[in-house]
Parts: C-alpha cells; structure tokens; sequence
C-alpha cells in the first residue's frame, strides 16, 4: 500500500520536510518512489510547495496521505472535506494501585530483606561450598 507522508531534511533544529510517495511499511527517510513537493514550517507564513497533478495521479491509484499531509491537501482545496485532527497520544498515567506497587519494589526496607536472605542461604551451605564461594570473592 503506497502512502504520501512528510520525510524531514535539513539541519538540526532547521527543518525542512519532503512529500513523499512510498510504500506505508519502508523508512521514511529511506528510498522513496517521487518528490511530491516541501514544506518549511520556518517561513513566515510556512511555505507548502506541492506538484497537483501528481498528487490527484498518486490519489487516483489509491495512494493514502498521513494526517498532516492530508491537511495540506485540503488547505490547497485539493480534497474537499474537513480536516482530520493530528495529535499524538498522551502516556496513561499510572493508577494509585500501580505507583504503590512500584515504591514498594523500590524501597531500601525490601532490598534489604532480600540481601538477608541471600545471607541465610550461605549458612545453609556445606562447608566445602563456603570455601568456594569466599575463594571466588578473593580473586575479585
């Protein structure tokens, strides 16, 4: 399935965006099938170049357009319908249950009892076993 998506060019913090036809699953900043036209949000107004012909031809053959670029089309009235509402999804926070359960694996009192532990299983090894294991801490 092909796409019409943006691809960022340009310097660090001085972008500059492609549009872009390629295939949905390939890297956007890899081989793409044809330029389409650019965007500069750093313009005053952001400047939008775009080929129309060949973005009807891309439509036609069923070519799909990301949120923004499909945005664009509708600002230069290429399609005519409303726009869709780009945003990205916000991290769910954590619930009250979740954030205890995290402190408490965090908290000093339980890595401690977990360190007592380790020490009582040394105790209940055979002698020959100790002797290996402090031989093993001196080479160290």
């Amino acid at each position: 399935m092909l796409s019409i998506r943006l691809s960022r060019v340009g310097k660090k913090k001085q972008p500059i965006y492609k549009i872009i036809v390629l295939d949905k699953k390939k890297d956007p900043w890899g081989k793409f099938i044809e330029n389409l036209g650019s965007y500069n949000p750093r313009t005053n107004p952001r400047t939008i170049n775009l080929k129309i012909e060949r973005i009807k031809y891309w439509l036609s053959i069923g070519a799909q357009p990301s949120a923004t670029v499909y945005n664009f089309l509708v600002d230069e009235k290429i399609i005519n319908t409303k726009k869709v509402k780009t945003t990205i999804p916000k991290k769910k926070e954590k619930t009250k249950e979740e954030k205890e359960e995290i402190k408490k694996e965090d908290s000093p009192v339980e890595k401690k009892k977990e360190n007592e532990g380790e020490k009582g299983k040394e105790k209940n090894l055979p002698a020959n076993e100790k002797k290996k294991k402090n031989k093993g801490n001196e080479n160290k």
